[in-house]
């Protein structure tokens, strides 16, 4: 069996107003907020507990289409998008705060570079699009774990406890974000043709 995934068989596209795209929405209008938590008032608790909710979010819009019948095309795109800028901003502004340690951070920043621009030259310039695959969705659960857990570590309440939760999480996210990574660019060249 294939680890890619579709989301649901073939059924009328819902269009562009939908909750599950209302919550895409919500969640990268909600992270300048996160950020100015994090990096404008120094809240690392408060900044880990907003982008925890950020986070969970992603459970709940997928949770929705599903179940609502609400599967879109713009949401098959708007999701990924909002999950790829949640990691993005925990990682880039818990680097600049000094919580999310270079190692992860560099390596993740370094991955999007390589899947960014390369999904977005395969879906514009060749109309390519690879479904995502599950081992994709539960790597970025991990990080979404992890970078949380680095900022507790900023915390008086258990900071080595918090840190060895968040590097572990942390390595098998980017363990599995690696792995599918390759897997991601050899579906994008057997689609290529």
């Amino acid at each position: 069996m294939s680890e890619a995934t579709t989301d649901q068989p073939a059924t009328q596209d819902a269009g562009l107003w939908t909750w599950p795209n209302l919550i895409s929405v919500l969640r990268i209008l909600a992270l300048p907020v996160f950020l100015w938590v994090l990096l404008g008032l120094d809240r690392p608790f408060l900044a880990a507990v907003l982008l925890g909710l950020i986070s969970v979010t992603d459970l709940l819009d997928g949770m929705l289409a599903r179940r609502l019948d609400q599967v879109s095309e713009i949401g098959k795109m708007l999701d990924p998008v909002a999950d790829r800028l949640v990691v993005f901003a925990g990682v880039v502004g818990g680097m600049v705060a000094g919580l999310v340690p270079l190692w992860l951070g560099g390596s993740l920043i370094v991955r999007e570079a390589i899947i960014g621009p390369t999904t977005i030259y395969y879906l514009v310039r060749r109309n390519i699009r690879v479904p995502v695959r599950r081992m994709g969705k539960t790597a970025t659960a991990l990080i979404f774990f992890a970078v949380p857990f680095y900022y507790l570590t900023a915390t008086s309440f258990m900071p080595l406890f918090w840190e060895v939760v968040a590097t572990i999480l942390g390595v098998l996210g980017l363990i599995l974000y690696l792995i599918v990574t390759w897997r991601y660019l050899g579906d994008l060249r057997r689609a290529r043709g």
